[in-house]
């Protein structure tokens, strides 16, 4: 079946990186567009970036463009999310999308 686990979140102080990582099985990778979503504390699911299949198209949300790049290695069955610059407001537990299906999660928390 379709797995999704995502990892790479923890502390980090405003204006810090962090790299996220996702390794996906049970589905033909390369085939599917996937995406980065976020869900704040107390907030809905928000998207965060999106790529296509070979990596060619991305998209992103304003309040990320410029500090976030998504990426993925089909070789490895992979998708990644470098975020620089983060915010106290990027705190969410992130999540590594194939449609509505998710894993279960990293958390982020950006606080000094």
């Amino acid at each position: 079946q379709v797995q999704l686990v995502e990892s790479g979140g923890g502390l980090v102080q405003p204006g810090g990186s962090l790299r996220l990582s996702c390794v996906v099985s049970g589905f033909t990778f390369n085939y599917y567009a996937m995406s980065w979503v976020r869900q704040a504390p107390g907030n809905g699911l928000e998207f965060v970036s999106s790529i296509s299949g070979e990596g060619s198209i991305t998209k992103y949300a304003d309040s990320v463009k410029g500090r976030f790049t998504i990426s993925r290695d089909n070789a490895k069955n992979t998708l990644y999310l470098q975020m620089n610059n983060l915010k106290p407001e990027d705190t969410a537990v992130y999540y590594c999308s194939k449609g509505t299906v998710r894993g279960k999660g990293t958390v982020v928390t950006v606080s000094s």
